[in-house]
């Protein structure tokens, strides 16, 4: 929690490493929609290696380092996917296995995790956000329990780079909602 403003701070990150990316687009919205709730940090992705344990054993890559960090800082995350071959981005999923180490002990155990999907397709990404939801389990997240957020056809609802459709606001508002409630359940709970 931002002591300054009691507002909890949230890491988001968005799985696509594409300079006119739209989910990247939607992320870098999301500071703005949720500005009298949380802080949003967003964190990019893209110098994060290839996981590879030999390099893990080595010593964590400074971008590793500093991705895990920022995940330990936060009082929770706010992932936005597109969605790949009916999946997640296989650089989306890299940056979740190297934040995974140590297995069932790393920064994203417990994190109250916010799931966003985006897709030009219509069905806005629902196929990735199932496969994120696995992944996340595997990592002994808590992703929060709200409907699942998918922007379908996305490419129509980005005006000057963000996100102005008012239905997938509502519906990112209200998950906002839920993560930092359960970011303040959390701190009761402790």
């Amino acid at each position: 929690m931002n002591p300054s403003t009691n507002k909890p701070n949230l890491l988001g990150f968005s799985g696509s490493l594409r300079s006119g990316s739209l989910s990247t687009r939607v992320l870098h919205t999301l500071p703005s929609v949720s500005a009298d709730k949380a802080d949003i940090t967003i964190f990019n992705i893209a110098g994060i290696p290839l996981y590879n344990q030999d390099t893990e054993d080595a010593g964590l890559p400074d971008s590793v380092q500093k991705f895990k960090d920022a995940i330990s800082a936060s009082d929770g995350l706010v992932i936005v996917t597109p969605e790949y071959n009916y999946g997640i981005s296989g650089v989306l999923k890299n940056a979740l296995d190297w934040a995974s180490r140590p297995g069932y002990d790393s920064p994203l155990k417990d994190k109250p995790v916010l799931m966003i999907a985006t897709s030009p397709a219509i069905t806005g990404g629902v196929r990735a956000i199932q496969q994120l939801r696995q992944t996340l389990s595997a990592t002994l997240s808590k992703v929060v329990a709200v409907p699942e957020i998918v922007i379908g056809q996305v490419d129509k609802k980005i005006e000057n780079g963000a996100l102005t459709d008012e239905t997938s606001l509502k519906y990112i508002k209200s998950g906002i909602d839920a993560l930092v409630a359960e970011i303040r359940l959390k701190k009761i709970m402790k």
